[in-house]
């Protein structure tokens, strides 16, 4: 390869990953002026969504989110202490709780993923349909499996 392409590519990746933090910025401030009227933030309303369905671990959560167990950990006692969440037993692991919305917690989701909808209409409307969008997430989802790769130090 010539020094020529890899100095593109070395752009092309760093025009990439700009793009990406600034659209995790926006995205971050949409959601969190959604969520305010329910008392969540964005990092709140991520770790909720990730323990809605099905109770995960606090390291289960940041692998998930792509985030440190701390932070989750933080995020996710201020959940129980809101009556949003609750910690289980773990039958595979003694210490390791297990996280679970409540009730209330399931709720306030679904009240943020509501309000999410006029977003997702608007995005999808804006971005040349949901076809598109979906292209868009899938090699979005590409780039941060490669990336996951790369940080386990599969690749150079």
């Amino acid at each position: 390869m010539t020094r020529t392409a890899e100095s593109g590519e070395a752009e092309a990746f760093s025009r990439a990953a700009v793009a990406v933090f600034r659209l995790n910025g926006r995205f971050t401030a949409a959601v969190d002026r959604l969520a305010l009227a329910s008392g969540l933030s964005t990092a709140r309303w991520q770790v909720l969504s990730a323990v809605t369905e099905e109770s995960l671990s606090v390291s289960e959560v940041a692998r998930r989110l792509g985030t440190t167990r701390q932070s989750v950990q933080r995020i996710a006692d201020l959940l129980v202490r809101q009556g949003l969440a609750i910690y289980l037993d773990n039958p595979a692991h003694r210490r390791a709780k297990l996280l679970a919305a409540t009730e209330r917690g399931a709720t306030a989701k679904r009240e943020i993923d509501s309000c999410l909808d006029g977003l997702a209409r608007h995005l999808c409307e804006s971005l040349g349909g949901e076809e598109e969008v979906r292209r868009t997430a899938e090699m979005l989802r590409g780039l941060s499996g490669v990336l996951t790769s790369v940080g386990a130090g599969d690749s150079p």
